[in-house]
């Protein structure tokens, strides 16, 4: 099996938008609600997202009340995605088709920025410099992720290391020492306090979720890592994993997931 290329994810996202858009679970109420509690939400708040992508999060945000939103989507067919699934919002989100390095905004405008599964994708430190200057004096910056595994314990990770081995050769058998990007607590700290930002917190929420074998495959179908894969290599992948999950779990896998939220203020 080839091994998968190294990928810019942002534009393997837009190949199917409405599979991606059913495919990946939203994130946990708790989340929103923690958001509610300590970031202008309100029908006079003005905010940006990075990289929206399907509107997972940008829905969940309108229906808590949000004003306007500048949603900045660098991907033209995610973006007109967005627009479709959010007609009820059209006079209060204005679509931004460019990256963040890109994006022509006001400074010091909006009372709120927010990235869900997206700041990854960033350099943290122009990134972040450009989301200070965004932001009014009191503003409010949000980022969070839905991490698919826990490293306290997945089942199926465990049960599919050796077919991902197959895609990403350089994955280690033992588990990783260094945590991943959205669990680096310390690291997205660091890039936050480096940035000006204060009271900057971390909350973590341990939820799962069901996949059957046709959701497993739907899921994974949208990862960068064997959404580039040649045809017959994904469709060997996606066979076999939907094999497992029939197979080893009983044709349902609950797979434990994380979904870390860091907010911080600009002075």
């Amino acid at each position: 099996m080839t091994p998968a290329p190294a990928v810019d994810g942002t534009r393997v996202f837009g190949i199917d938008p409405p599979g991606y858009d059913r495919a990946r679970p939203d994130y946990p109420v708790q989340v929103y609600d923690l958001l509610q509690a300590r970031c202008p939400i309100g029908p006079r708040t003005r905010a940006f997202e990075i990289g929206p992508g399907t509107g997972i999060a940008t829905r969940q945000l309108f229906a808590r009340g949000l004003g306007l939103l500048v949603a900045i989507e660098p991907n033209p067919r995610l973006a007109s995605f967005l627009a479709a699934q959010t007609p009820a919002a059209a006079e209060r989100m204005h679509i931004q088709v460019a990256t963040f390095a890109e994006a022509d905004l006001p400074a010091a405008s909006f009372d709120l920025g927010v990235a869900a599964t997206a700041y990854h994708w960033l350099d943290p430190t122009p990134t972040l410099a450009k989301v200070a200057r965004l932001l009014r004096p009191g503003g409010t910056w949000a980022m969070w992720w839905n991490v698919f595994g826990d490293p306290l314990g997945d089942a199926f990770h465990e049960a599919t290391l050796d077919l991902m081995r197959a895609i990403e050769p350089d994955q280690p058998r033992a588990p990783a020492r260094q945590p991943t990007f959205p669990l680096d607590v310390a690291a997205r700290l660091s890039e936050l306090e480096a940035a000006g930002f204060v009271e900057a917190t971390f909350d973590l929420t341990r939820w799962s979720h069901g996949f059957d074998a046709g959701q497993t495959q739907a899921l994974y179908a949208t990862f960068p890592h064997i959404g580039t894969l040649p045809l017959a290599d994904r469709q060997q992948v996606l066979t076999e994993l939907g094999r497992i999950v029939n197979d080893s779990f009983a044709g349902v896998v609950e797979r434990p997931m994380l979904t870390p939220l860091y907010i911080a203020r600009r002075p």
